[in-house]
Order: C-alpha cells, then sequence, then structure tokens
C-alpha cells in the first residue's frame, strides 16, 4: 500500500513597494527588478503595494509594467487591483494570514505569508517604521532591523555613529526643524559661518531622504534658502555637506553564511550634464558606473574593509552599499550607506554584485533565504 505524501508548500514571499516617500516611483522599478527575479518553482509570491497615501493595495504581477517608459514614472495607483479597501497583515505572531478588506465585501484571504521583501526606499519603509510593524507581526524580512533602518535612513545620526567607530566622514551641519522655524537668521549664520571653514560650494540634503531627491548644490549664500526650502519639501530637518574633492566610489555588502562580504567597488564617474549625479542622472539618464573601478588592489582592499566596517557599525543585516569619496590624497572617506538600495536595471548594486560572481537572481535567492533563516525579535 502506497503512502500518500503531499510535497512541501514553497515558502511565500511578499514584495511590498511604494510607500508614501518621495521615491515612491524608484522603490516600483526595483519591485519589478526583484519581482522578475524571484524562482517562481522555489518561491510563491504576492505583490503588495503602497499608495502614497498610505494605502496597501493588492497589484498586479506584472513587472513590465513597473519600469520607466518614456520618462514617466510608475506608480502603485496603476498597479493595484482596486481602488479601494487594502491589505491587512495581523500584527499576532502567531497569524500570519494576510487578508484583503473592501468595502462592502466578506474579507478575503490571501494565505500566508513567510517572508517579506520590503523594497521601499526613504521614510515609511527604509526608516524603520515596515520593520517595526513586521518584527510585530512576527514575519521574518529582506534587510536591516528596525535600529539599523533607522540610523541608516538619518544622515547625521549615520554619521555621528561612523564617527564613534573611527570611520573617516566630511564635515557636516545640521538645520533643525525649529532652528528654521523660529531663527532662520541664525540658522543661515550657522551655515555661513560653515561655509567660511570648508568653503562653497555645499550641498544642501533632506536629512532623511535618498536617490538623490531634493539635493541642491549650492555655490554662494544667494541660493541657500531656496536649497534649504528645496530640502525641507522632503524632510523638515536639513543636513548640509561640504564639498569633498575626490573620485565617487561605491561598494556592496551581502550577508554569507559566514557573515558579511564586500563586493568588488565601483566608481560613479562625473555626469557632464548634470551638476552632480542627482536623481535624473541616475533614473532617467541612465549615468553609468565603471565596475568594477579602476583604483588598484590595494585601494579596492581597502574600501571593502571600511565597506565591511560601516555594515558592522549600524549592525545591518543582509545587504548594504556603502558610498564613498576617494581623495586626491588616496583616502577614502564614506559619503553614505543605503541600507535597501535601489535593485533597477542600472543600480550599481546588484552590477557589482555580477561582477564579483553572484548574478542577480541568485542575489534576490541569497536575500531571501537569509531572511527565512533570521528570526524576529531581538537578535
Amino acid at each position: 500500500m502506497s503512502e500518500n505524501t503531499q510535497s512541501p508548500r514553497k515558502p511565500r514571499v511578499a514584495v511590498v513597494f511604494g510607500g508614501r516617500s518621495s521615491e515612491h516611483a524608484i522603490s516600483v522599478v526595483t519591485a519589478g527588478a526583484v519581482l522578475s527575479a524571484i524562482d517562481r518553482d522555489k518561491y510563491d509570491v504576492l505583490p503588495i503595494g503602497i499608495t502614497t497615501d498610505g494605502r496597501w493595495a493588492l497589484t498586479a504581477d506584472a513587472p513590465e509594467r513597473m519600469g520607466i517608459a518614456d520618462r514617466v514614472l510608475p506608480n502603485v495607483a496603476d498597479l493595484a487591483e482596486s481602488e479601494q479597501g487594502g491589505v491587512v497583515l495581523s500584527v499576532d505572531p502567531a497569524n500570519r494570514e494576510v487578508v484583503l478588506a473592501e468595502p462592502g465585501a466578506v474579507p478575503r484571504a490571501l494565505g500566508e505569508v513567510d517572508v517579506v521583501f520590503p523594497v521601499l526606499h526613504g521614510p515609511y519603509g527604509e526608516d524603520g517604521t515596515l520593520q517595526g510593524l513586521l518584527e510585530l507581526s512576527g514575519v521574518p524580512y529582506v534587510g536591516a532591523g528596525v535600529l539599523a533602518s533607522a540610523v541608516g535612513q538619518d544622515k547625521e545620526y549615520m554619521k555621528r555613529v561612523f564617527v564613534s567607530f573611527g570611520l573617516p566622514v566630511g564635515p557636516y551641519e545640521v538645520v533643525r526643524p525649529r532652528e528654521w522655524e523660529q531663527n532662520p537668521a541664525a540658522a543661515r549664520k550657522k551655515i555661513v559661518e560653515f561655509a567660511a571653514d570648508h568653503g562653497w560650494p555645499l550641498f544642501v540634503k533632506p536629512a532623511r531622504g535618498g536617490s538623490s531627491v531634493g539635493i541642491t548644490k549650492v555655490d554662494d549664500l544667494s541660493g541657500l534658502d531656496e536649497a534649504i526650502e528645496e530640502a525641507r519639501r522632503h524632510d523638515p530637518k536639513v543636513i548640509v555637506e561640504a564639498l569633498v574633492r575626490g573620485r565617487e566610489i561605491e561598494c556592496g555588502v551581502l550577508e554569507f553564511e559566514d557573515g558579511p562580504r564586500a563586493s568588488v567597488p565601483a566608481e560613479i564617474p562625473p555626469v557632464t550634464d548634470h551638476d552632480f549625479y542627482d536623481f535624473e542622472a541616475k533614473y532617467i539618464d541612465s549615468a553609468s558606473g565603471i565596475v568594477p573601478a579602476p583604483i588598484g588592489d590595494e585601494a579596492t582592499a581597502e574600501i571593502q574593509r571600511l565597506a565591511v566596517a560601516a555594515y558592522e557599525s549600524v549592525s545591518c543585516e543582509g545587504l548594504v552599499r556603502a558610498d564613498f569619496f576617494l581623495t586626491e590624497d588616496g583616502d577614502f572617506v564614506i559619503n553614505e550607506i543605503n541600507t535597501m538600495p535601489g535593485f533597477t536595471p542600472i543600480s550599481m548594486y546588484p552590477r557589482m554584485w555580477q561582477e564579483s560572481g553572484v548574478s542577480y537572481p541568485e542575489l534576490v535567492d541569497r536575500l531571501l533565504q537569509a531572511a527565512l533563516t533570521r528570526s524576529t525579535g531581538l537578535r
């Protein structure tokens, strides 16, 4: 008499993307690339998009609709299967069931989720908020935990952590919300004094932004107020950085079974049609990076060491892209890390790992497998 055996269920991956930040469209593009790369023979997939107003929507599993076409950016609203209702994730760790609740309809069970791949960029997704929800829900997820995500999103505290671990950072100043709202003259004076010490130009940025959104290169005092207001459209806290003269070099870090390892580095060459490597240069005009960076074996080993040290200093998990300047003196200065770097077809993180011998599908699989073996909670 033969036994009736049932094959084990494939792990279910919820790819969560979109979100409320100014990087919404880039998250959608990233999700399209990730969805295309997930091995459907190995995983079941549930695409969940978060609209710009925060609604969790069940979306079409249609990577071909998630790219930038004719300079038009994609959004979750165009992919959502319904204009109303939303996907609900239980915060009961004993229940990983995902439910679709729509007005006037009986809630529809969408099945259990085993792991979440959150490809959100910026606030309300990459900054520890979503990670906190997933911790409450007891659902494993790809990438950094609550603390590392929050620190990795806030350029001020990221730099403070780097300094405490002895990593080299460039000069910076912070304009806090209350400073600019209550005494802009004093805040302006502080920046002018900073420029007197470190020179113009300055880079004025949202302190908790990414994808080069809201950044202005300021050549003199006349453009300062406008630059601060532009940054504040994305974040009430502003960080002002001095120009570090040098080559822009990036390095990826990936979690392996024996710990984090660094990829070959990449160089971002100077862009000719833009003042700096801004949003349009990255995603619209497709500025190309050089992989591997032509910096020599000694410099390569040093940036790999520093990238892993940055990863460890913030207690990251899964992955990080670390961005550096290589100065004319041959020293590295760390600019920032990105705990959920872009996975678009032209993104540097997957390109660096491709050159390091890890293909894009293998990269996605490694991240999912690492998340599945990692518990939620204190670890």
